[in-house]
């Protein structure tokens, strides 16, 4: 179980680091305009809005990563831990906020991958 869930956890820190390469890389680029649903114009004014917000997500990745790699399995739970929750509540406002797809996207895998840490 314990590898299921670590697994999982490598799972939403991956995610992160796609999330960091889309809104601090890709933003105005057509995968970024497409998977956010912005035109070039709204894209551009939000730019730097945007690379701040991915640069979060890529706090949210190194931590779960730090998790993943601590040589104390005790402070490690607690690290993936405490970032799960940071990737739910941030997944819950933005569901709130701006879509109800981030919801799903963001906030269901980390509440998973939670769970399952718990459980394992």
């Amino acid at each position: 179980m314990t590898l299921i869930a670590n697994c999982l956890v490598a799972v939403v820190a991956a995610l992160h680091v796609y999330f960091l390469a889309l809104e601090m890389f890709l933003w105005e680029k057509p995968l970024g305009l497409k998977t956010f649903r912005n035109t070039p114009e709204k894209a551009k004014e939000t730019a730097v809005l945007a690379a701040n917000q991915g640069l979060y997500n890529g706090f949210l990745a190194a931590g779960l990563v730090w998790g993943l790699v601590h040589p104390n399995p005790g402070f490690g739970f607690q690290i993936k831990a405490f970032f799960l929750l940071c990737v739910i509540v941030a997944g819950a406002y933005g569901a709130a906020t701006v879509s109800r797809r981030i919801l799903y996207v963001q906030a269901a895998p980390a509440a998973l991958a939670l769970i399952l840490l718990w459980l394992a």
